[in-house]
């Protein structure tokens, strides 16, 4: 059975229930220490997002532009605290993550 305390608490950074509906993301995947999704429409294309915990307790951050067959690594950010998770989110996708 997998934990999901890790990818629960991402999302709780990110702004729990205000980042989901402001971003549109939807489609959450979860493992023992990531979290994965798709999100609504931006300026920048960027179509889904990953974050995974490193062994350093930061964060990597990968953006994603995905469409049909299509599939685009659009930038990864490394060592990424919690602190700055939604501050690296709303530079990289132009979308706020809480009010």
């Amino acid at each position: 059975m997998t934990d999901l305390t890790t990818a629960q608490t991402m999302l709780e950074q990110l702004g729990g229930n205000n980042f989901l509906a402001l971003t549109g993301a939807r489609n959450l995947a979860a493992s023992d220490n990531s979290l994965s999704c798709k999100i609504g429409r931006n300026c920048k294309g960027i179509t889904h997002i990953k974050i995974e915990l490193s062994v350093w307790d930061t964060y990597t951050v990968t953006f994603y532009k995905i469409r049909g067959a299509s599939f685009e690594v659009v930038k990864v950010v490394d060592g990424v605290y919690c602190d700055m998770l939604q501050g690296v989110f709303t530079e990289n996708t132009g979308l706020d993550t809480h009010l």
